[in-house]
Parts: C-alpha cells; sequence; structure tokens
C-alpha cells in the first residue's frame, strides 16, 4: 500500500517539476515537518481540513506558494482504508506521510516527547529511554524519508523541522545523494553531558551531519552541537567558520534567531477592544502552552513571595496565568495540571479577599484577538520558562505594547534572552530574584519603560519571521567551504598531551589508511611521501610501528618492505616481527585446504567484474568493478557460499572477507602483540594509536575502547567504535608526519 502511495507522489512531483521548468522561476522547496499546513478531521460529512496555528505554517505557505514546492508531513489522524487528504485548491503539493494511531504513541507522544524533549531541555530526570519507542522513531523517520526521496528530481531544496525527524536526512542523503538538504532545530540543543545520556545520540547526531545546512537559535544551542559533533562522533569541526566535517561530508551550522509575525499581532492589539478592569488593577501575566519546562509553578511560588515581601501590592496587582492544554495523554503533563491547580488553590486562599484574587489562572485556549489584547493591556510579561529554544510569547508581549509600555520579564535560560537584551533577566529557579524582578517592573519609571520597549520593539519588527525564513535560505543556497586539510598542528592539539612521556606504539590499516583504494590490490602502492613519513616514524627510538592488514603476511611484507615493523596479515592470523614471537594462530591449518574449494565455489559467481583474492587460510570476494545496484545480489549469493562452506562472511570496502570462526579478528591480533611485547601491564607503559578504515578495523576500536586514540578513515556511511574520524589518506600521512617530527620528552 505504501509503495503504491510513493508512486502515485512520484508521479504527481514530475508533473509538477515539468511545469515549473517551463514557467521559469527559483528552484522549488520542499519543507518537511511532523505535521502539515493544517490537520485533518473527520466529521459526519467525511474529511475537512482546518487550518494549522503557528507562525511556522504563516512564515513557510507564502514562500511555497512563492517558488513553488511541497509541504510532507502528517495530517492529524489515521486515514481508514480508501480515504484520501481533502483537496483546497492547493498552490504546492501536499504530500501526507501516513501514520498509523500506534505509531503516533510510540513515535511522537514517546520518543520525540518522552526522550528527546526533556533531554535536549536539559531536564534528562524525566527523560524515558525505551528501545520499542526508538525502533518507531526510526520507522517513522524511513517514511518521511521515502515520501521526500518519491516526491522530487534533486533539484528543490528540502528544509526538515525539528527533533522528531533527526533520522530523515540521513535516510533522504542515501536515496537522493545530490539533494541539498537543509534542517532546523526549534528547541534547545543541549550540552554533551546531557545529551550523551541518550542511548542513541549518535545515530541522531550522524543522521544531521547528512545536512548541508543545519540551523539553530542561539550560537549557544551551535555551540553545543558543534562539541557533540566532535566528541561523540569524532568529527572534525572548525568552530570558528562553524563546519563540521564527518567522512567525506561537510556541514555548515548556523544561527538564525526565529521572529514571529510583528505587524500581525501589532496590528491585532491595536483593533481589539478593551475587556475592562478595575482601574487600581495592575495585571502581570504569563502565557503558556503546559508544559513543564515552562517554570508554572516556579512563577506561582515567586507571585507568592512578591506579595509577602512587598505588601503593598496586595489588593492591586493580580497575577494572570493562561495555559494552553498541551499533551494530555501524557502522565508528566496531567501531574502538572494537578500540581498547579494545588499551587494557585494555595495562594489565593493565603491572600485573597472578598473583592481581590492575587491569581487568576485560564486552562484553555484564547482566538488572537483576545490574546493580543492581553498582551497589550498587561504592566509585566512574566515569561520564565526552565529552558526554551527561542520563547515567542516574550516576542509577542513586545508587539503589542501599542500603548502605553509594560515591562517583559524573561528567563536567562531562554534563547530570546540572547537578544532581547533591553528585558529584566532571571533565574527561573531563583524565587527571591523573580520576584525583586517583579516588584523592579512594577515600580518603574515611565520613562525607563518607554526606552526598553522601543529598543525591543525596533529589533523585534526588523527580525520577524519573513527576515528568519530569509536569511535561512539564503545560506542554504550558498555553497560553504570545506574544511582545509588536516594540519600538523591541528594533530598535535589531538595527540600531544596524550603520548607527553609516553613510548607510542602505532597501528596502521593499509589498503585505505596509507593508500587510497584502488580497484585490484595490486595497484595500491605507497607514495613516495606516505613512504618516507611511515618510515621515519619506525626510525624513532620512542615509537613502534605495526602494519594490521588483510592481506596475507607475506604480501603486506613485502608491499611495505620495510623490516624494522611488525606485520600483522590475515587480519592478525599470522604476526611476526622485530620485539615479537612469531604467531601462527593454531587452528589455521585446518582451514587452508577448505579455502582452496572455497575459492572455485566463489567462482560461480564471479560475475559482472567480481573476482576472488586468495590468501592463504583466509580470501576476499572483491566487487568494486561490479556496478553499484548489482552488487548486493552478488554478495548475497557469496555470503551464502561463504557460510555454507563454515567460513564467517564479514562485510569490507565493496569487499566480502571470509573468516575461519575461530573468534580471532584484528582487534585480539592487537591485543596479543601489546601483551607480548610490553607484557599484561601494558597499558601502564606506552600510549597506542591505531588508524584503520575498514569494518574489520571496528574490532580494534572496540577493544582498545578507553586504552587508546583510534581514528577511522573516509566516509561516514556507519557509525564507529573509533575515536575521531580522518577525511583520507592525505589525513593519515598528516599525523604520520607531525609522529615523525614531534619533539623528544625530556627524560
Amino acid at each position: 500500500m505504501l509503495r503504491g502511495y510513493l508512486d502515485s507522489v512520484a508521479r504527481q512531483a514530475e508533473k509538477a517539476t515539468e511545469t515549473r521548468r517551463s514557467a521559469g522561476g527559483e528552484s522549488p522547496l520542499v519543507v518537511v515537518s511532523n505535521r502539515l499546513p493544517f490537520t485533518v478531521t473527520r466529521s459526519a460529512q467525511g474529511l475537512e481540513r482546518r487550518p494549522s496555528p503557528g507562525g511556522l505554517v504563516s512564515a513557510l505557505d507564502p514562500v511555497l506558494r512563492k517558488r513553488g514546492g511541497t509541504w510532507i508531513g502528517w495530517a492529524g489522524l489515521e486515514l481508514r482504508e480508501g480515504e484520501r487528504i481533502p483537496a483546497d485548491h492547493d498552490e504546492y503539493r501536499i504530500a501526507g506521510v501516513p501514520l498509523s494511531d500506534a505509531e503516533i504513541q510510540r513515535y511522537y507522544h514517546g520518543f520525540s516527547n518522552r526522550t528527546l524533549w526533556p533531554l535536549c531541555h536539559s531536564l534528562p530526570a524525566l527523560a524515558r529511554y525505551d528501545r520499542r519507542d526508538w525502533l518507531a522513531y526510526e520507522r517513522v523517520n524511513q517514511r518521511f524519508a521515502d515520501v521526500t526521496v518519491a516526491q522530487g528530481d534533486g533539484s528543490a531544496v528540502v528544509w526538515i523541522q525539528d527533533y522528531h525527524l533527526m533520522l530523515a536526512p540521513e535516510r533522504i542523503r542515501m536515496g537522493a545523494p545530490d539533494t541539498r538538504l537543509t534542517f532546523f532545530f526549534h528547541i534547545p540543543f543541549p550540552p554533551y553531558d546531557i545529551f550523551r545520556l541518550c542511548p542513541w545520540d549518535r545515530e541522531l547526531l550522524q543522521g544531521l551531519l547528512a545536512c548541508d545546512l543545519v540551523g539553530f537559535h542561539v550560537e549557544g544551542y551551535a555551540q553545543n552541537f558543534l562539541d557533540c559533533a566532535e566528541r561523540r562522533l569524532g568529527a572534525r569541526v572548525d568552530r570558528k567558520n562553524r563546519l563540521v566535517e564527518y567522512g567525506d561530508l561537510t556541514s555548515q551550522v548556523g544561527v538564525f534567531p526565529i521572529g514571529i509575525e510583528f505587524d500581525a499581532y501589532e496590528d491585532a492589539a491595536r483593533k481589539a477592544s478593551d475587556p475592562g478592569r478595575r482601574p487600581r488593577e495592575r495585571v502581570v501575566l504569563g502565557v503558556d502552552r503546559l508544559d513543564y519546562t515552562k517554570g508554572i509553578p516556579n512563577r506561582i511560588g515567586a507571585f507568592e513571595r512578591l506579595l509577602e515581601l512587598h505588601p503593598e501590592h496586595r489588593e492591586n496587582v493580580t497575577f494572570l496565568q493562561l495555559a494552553v492544554p498541551s499533551r494530555s495523554q501524557v502522565a508528566e503533563y496531567r501531574e502538572l495540571k494537578r500540581e498547579i491547580d494545588e499551587l494557585v488553590g494555595r495562594v489565593n486562599g493565603r491572600f485573597a479577599s472578598a473583592s481581590w484574587s492575587p491569581i487568576r489562572y485560564l486552562y484553555r485556549s484564547v482566538p488572537r484577538d483576545r490574546l493580543a489584547a492581553m498582551y497589550r493591556d498587561a504592566d509585566v510579561a512574566l515569561v520564565t520558562p526552565l529552558r526554551d529554544g527561542m520563547n515567542l510569547v516574550a516576542k509577542e508581549y513586545v508587539a503589542c505594547q501599542v500603548g502605553e509600555p509594560g515591562v517583559l520579564i524573561l528567563s536567562r535560560l531562554a534563547g530570546a534572552a540572547e537578544t532581547m537584551r533591553e528585558a529584566l533577566f532571571v533565574n527561573p529557579y531563583d524565587v527571591e530574584e523573580t520576584a525583586e524582578a517583579i516588584h523592579r517592573a512594577l515600580t518603574m519609571d515611565a520613562e525607563e519603560r518607554a526606552s526598553r520597549m522601543a529598543a525591543l520593539r525596533r529589533r523585534e519588527r526588523r527580525d520577524d519571521v519573513e527576515a528568519w525564513v530569509q536569511s535561512f535560505l539564503e545560506a542554504a543556497a550558498e555553497s560553504h567551504e570545506s574544511l582545509q586539510p588536516v594540519t600538523e598542528d591541528e594533530v598535535e592539539g589531538w595527540l600531544a598531551g596524550y603520548i607527553r612521556d609516553y613510548r607510542l606504539v602505532l597501528f596502521l590499516d593499509y589498503d585505505g589508511t596509507l593508500t587510497p583504494l584502488r580497484g585490484h590490490p595490486s595497484e595500491a602502492l605507497l607514495s613516495p611521501e606516505m613512504r618516507k613519513a611511515l618510515e621515519r616514524c619506525a626510525e624513532r627510538d620512542d615509537t613502534e610501528v605495526a602494519i594490521v592488514s588483510g592481506r596475507s603476511i607475506g604480501d603486506i611484507q613485502k608491499i611495505v618492505g620495510h623490516p624494522e615493523l611488525i606485520y600483522a596479515g590475515n587480519h592478525g592470523l599470522e604476526i611476526e616481527g622485530p620485539g615479537v614471537e612469531h604467531f601462527r594462530h593454531d587452528d589455521l591449518v585446518h582451514y587452508r585446504e577448505r579455502a582452496e574449494s572455497l575459492v572455485e565455489q566463489l567462482s560461480e559467481v564471479e560475475e559482472r567484474g567480481a573476482w576472488t583474492e586468495a590468501k592463504g587460510p583466509t580470501l576476499t570476494f572483491h566487487v568494486r568493478a561490479v556496478p553499484e545496484k548489482l552488487r548486493p545480489e552478488i554478495l548475497d549469493r557469496a555470503r551464502r557460499i561463504m557460510a555454507g562452506a563454515g567460513y564467517q562472511p564479514r562485510d569490507a570496502h565493496a569487499a566480502l572477507e571470509a573468516r575461519p570462526p575461530i573468534g580471532w579478528d584484528k582487534g585480539r591480533a592487537v591485543l596479543h602483540i601489546l601483551r607480548d611485547r610490553f607484557g599484561p601491564s601494558w597499558s601502564e607503559k606506552v600510549r597506542v594509536i591505531y588508524v584503520g578504515d575498514d569494518e574489520t578495523d571496528e574490532d580494534a576500536f572496540r577493544f582498545l575502547a578507553g586504552l587508546s586514540l583510534t581514528f577511522r578513515v573516509g566516509s561516514a556511511e556507519t557509525l564507529t567504535a573509533a575515536t575521531r574520524r580522518l577525511p583520507n589518506v592525505a589525513a593519515v600521512r598528516a599525523l604520520l608526519e607531525w609522529i615523525a617530527g614531534r619533539r623528544s620528552p625530556d627524560r
């Protein structure tokens, strides 16, 4: 059913693209968000559309109307068999992503809002980690990616929205490699020590780094992201230019503070009627979606403290809190509502008089004209979230200050605090400070209020939501630079502190690490510069070098040709070199004849350029010359033959390794060399660096985790257990040249 739907989307996209090409104009925009710009509801008359509220829709809808394109998202309900999203003379394509109620429960209410939401808002104690939610999140992100790939021809800019879809960019990149991919993260991006609590943090980061551009509201969130990419994925990071190099892709990270529809709110405030209030009554206003990140209980506590510290405000000031219902199916939100109800009752019980209640609490939505009037007439806006990506309430309040100016009190922990500098800042966890800020706002003279509000209004009018869209799309259209090649200074920053005063043991893979991968192994020869760097490392009296390769030991010794190196061939099944006892795994004798037989069996699938490299007791089946779309079927046949012969098939670069099932790999080989050379306490005597490019090197990365510095070379198609990534063989050479030329430690 989904396949047929995707085919239909692709046909519509092809037709619309041809229409746009004939008409000319800017490249189209594809918006991918959790929800469509409208919500579909089911009534007695059938399916009906209701426009979705919010500034994002009002900002992006005109752009899509002008440029053409597609909005991809969920319709808001599970469609029944035969139902379709109703059409409504749309000026751009609508592509719904079908989701079941069970998927919404796990993907949206589960992983998105029980895991990512509290984690990103720096409230890790509230986060829940359920693998079933994660698997649903993966499936739904894949479905969004499938619909996105099906709808376009790669000419559009794809703009993915928010934390619900962090895996989608990587999936889209796989299906449409040349697409211009962009992402905007609308909530805070947390610090490294918090984000790494998520069991799937690396997968989420890798998903985002498939983008050409990743946007955040403020500099702090961008720097947190760069920090996580470097420390959790080992990506190269240029903090000055906000670039991340991950494998063979480079992502630009940008800062784009979102604004609001300033003119629309200002106009609504001017037109709104005066609801009337007591002549002496002054209002402190809070407006929030009911959410534990908004700090409503803390705010009530601060107002209560104000009445204790400054009794002159009793009977004269009212705190009006509007809480818009949200996520009522989540237990934490229901508990929050009960807590707020009890707090309001307690404060009103303490201070209310016959003619005055200190807190008026409204638990409902209100139309924009009524909300604009509330903003306009409030003497103080109390916007004190515990953490917030931006917080548009603060901006809406400013836009509606068309009469006697009020005062904005703003949490330092909201993204808006980085630009709304004329607000009074508070720590929302500090009840005393917030109470005193309310008092200061209520007693501030008219001249200071006017000066602060005028500056806020000028900035927010200029930096409205249209300016945000324009700045992001301009950045998306630009070609960003790649990071400069790895330098010895950069390598020094990675290694100098680690190997200081220690002997170094350097383990190096060969193909793809010391030489680029070639069509045939016989073509993979060391360049003169790499050979010189390798020899200089080996000549140092404080450094030992080992080559750990999948090639046979005779082949790797011949091709490298340096007698002072340790060599581990056949993925470490054979080891020899100075200072180590010659090693040949005891079980190899049982597999040489089997390997010869396996070579004959694999000849059956040596087609379209596939061939078998015999290496004694092991072998490698190569498909580099096979057209890429034909490789999976040929590899699958080869895998079955290997398994049937009693071998373990292991994936490699455009190849399949046949390994004897004897529990030995590069990781165990490295451990064997270190123990044989330096004894059981080797980790106290030497520092270890391992550099490799293949899945077979992951065995060594895992064995050496926490005991070494490890580097994965090349593309970032899969996650790695290595400490860092290097983009190419040239970066490996820079690393070796620094090691060779480093100053010897003083002894």
